[in-house]
């Protein structure tokens, strides 16, 4: 592979205009200050195991090798999944000779850097827990990392471990950032990039200061399969929105969909609840045994969208009156994301208006429902009769702009002639994609569609170079348009330019190819819409 372009570090946004089929869209993204490791500039997703085996026998090898088959055959990877964690129980009681940990030889066999390899062999990356007191949160007493920070860092590092789980038991009473800030030195001196969850429960409250310590810090205590508890950590976490941005989050805890404590109504509020709180989504059931109808929740990508939004803010309050919530978040393309939700054991009426979410005046505005994806116009009334315990979200747009679809990130589509990269803030979910300077290297997605017709695909890109990077766009292999993807000023300035195509029913492939001697501009995601 030839050298692959440098990029270069800013954040603004640009106007792009689109040759023939292509109207005009622009992103702003704005970083902010946060653990300067590059990590988790939007939450991290993927999939702990603590909530459905605790330290029980079934939590071994097999289970997350077969989780990691499972992210890949399910279509969770594809819809941003990728941290594969473990939790505590994995190690033996007692360091070895040389004071090192050593994995459980009855649960992991082959060890803890054979698992990181079967994980990173499938695309996926690898999370592990310890505590930062003298031993692990179980009862069995695990070695924790507290005095043996750099030694545990570097065991992690030589693992592959991509993600820490700090915990919190045994701490002897001594400070809270002394101990954290200790392990987040530790693992920045590896040199590995590792995710760095910092899990004190919110005892100290670390949204104050754990901003330049940790990608993530609870807010609560754990969660549990419960409507109630569910809802007591919503109501903990959500007010909690000025601390989070790129890099640094409220961390509500595991999800619970999938275990079976709640109706599929109250996961539906979950997950949603979740995602515009832009706290991290980390499966928290086997997925061996999660039903279709949980495993569509999780699979929601415009929930997703929600949560991975690039410009990573948490919803705020518009209003919570007699258990009706209303909640906005502002995303980066100037759309809004708003939650009803209904704590309540009968349905509600939940109404609010376009001008409180946060939109400027228009004539009109467009509705799009992410669960039942329905698509409508409103004048600026945003009402909804919303069941008991339930919820209901849209992504509302001024004026006549088509509304959001779902995303399907580059990183996870084929790839020609290109590598993922995680250099510069600003893109959405776990990367961009970045092609060799040719042409003919392409990345090419793979998009459901529930009936044939008319979509609108918008390509978030960016392009820190003079010359405009114009790629031929194939649908299902035949004819290519010419799309031009102009200079947006820098390669962290975001913009995005659509196109009008046709799709059949089923899975269809869209191939964008890079036809001038540049390659391809650096590629975020395609967003497929209808209407």
């Amino acid at each position: 592979m030839r050298r692959l372009r440098p990029i270069l570090a800013a954040a603004a946004t640009a106007a792009l205009v689109a040759t023939g089929l292509v109207a005009i869209e622009t992103t702003a993204v704005t970083p902010a200050l946060a653990l300067e490791n590059g990590l988790a500039r939007t939450p991290p997703m993927g999939f702990n195991n603590w909530n459905t085996t605790h330290c029980r026998a079934e939590f071994n090898e097999g289970m997350i090798r077969s989780i990691a088959d499972i992210f890949v055959s399910s279509g969770l990877k594809a819809a941003g999944y990728q941290y594969v964690n473990i939790d505590d129980c994995w190690a033996r009681p007692t360091r070895n000779a040389q004071g090192n940990l050593v994995a459980d030889p009855v649960r992991f066999p082959s060890g803890m850097k054979a698992l990181g390899d079967y994980i990173h062999a499938r695309g996926l990356k690898f999370g592990i827990y310890t505590s930062a007191g003298t031993k692990t949160c179980n009862t069995a007493g695990f070695p924790g990392a507290l005095n043996n920070e750099q030694r545990d860092a570097n065991l992690f590092a030589s693992f592959g471990v991509d993600y820490l789980k700090y915990d919190n038991c045994n701490n002897q009473g001594v400070d809270a950032r002394t101990r954290y800030t200790r392990m987040r030195d530790a693992l920045a001196a590896t040199g590995r990039p590792i995710v760095y969850s910092i899990c004190e429960w919110g005892q100290n409250q670390p949204w104050t200061w754990a901003q330049p310590v940790g990608n993530l810090w609870r807010t609560t205590g754990d969660i549990n399969d419960t409507w109630a508890r569910m809802l007591s950590i919503f109501k903990a976490n959500v007010t909690k929105a000025q601390y989070a941005r790129p890099g640094a989050w409220n961390d509500a805890d595991m999800l619970e969909v999938g275990n079976g404590g709640m109706t599929t109504t109250e996961y539906r509020s979950h997950f949603g609840l979740w995602a515009i709180m832009a706290s991290p989504l980390l499966i928290g059931s086997d997925l061996r045994d999660v039903g279709p109808t949980d495993m569509n929740i999780l699979l929601n990508r415009d929930i997703i969208a929600v949560n991975q939004d690039p410009l990573g803010k948490q919803a705020t309050i518009v209003s919570n009156t007699g258990g009706r919530w209303i909640l906005t978040k502002q995303m980066s393309d100037g759309t809004r994301a708003v939650a009803l939700f209904n704590e309540n054991s009968s349905a509600q009426t939940i109404s609010t208006t376009a001008s409180a979410i946060g939109l400027p005046g228009a004539s009109s505005y467009g509705l799009f429902d992410l669960y039942s994806k329905a698509r409508r116009t409103t004048t600026g009334a945003i009402s909804a009769s919303v069941p008991a315990h339930g919820i209901v979200m849209y992504r509302v747009t001024a004026g006549g702009t088509v509304p959001p679809g779902p995303r399907y990130e580059a990183e996870n589509a084929t790839i020609s002639q290109g590598a993922v990269e995680t250099q510069h803030a600003g893109y959405s979910g776990t990367g961009y994609v970045n092609t060799v300077n040719a042409v003919g290297p392409y990345v090419q997605w793979s998009v459901t569609a529930a009936a044939a017709g008319s979509v609108t695909l918008r390509f978030r890109h960016a392009n820190g170079v003079a010359e405009n990077r114009p790629l031929n766009v194939s649908i299902n292999g035949g004819a290519p348009v010419s799309v031009n993807f102009p200079a947006t000023g820098a390669w962290t300035t975001y913009a995005t330019v659509t196109l009008t195509a046709t799709l059949v029913a089923g899975t269809n492939t869209i191939r964008a190819t890079a036809t001038t001697a540049g390659g391809a501009p650096n590629l975020d995601y395609l967003e497929v819409a209808t209407g």
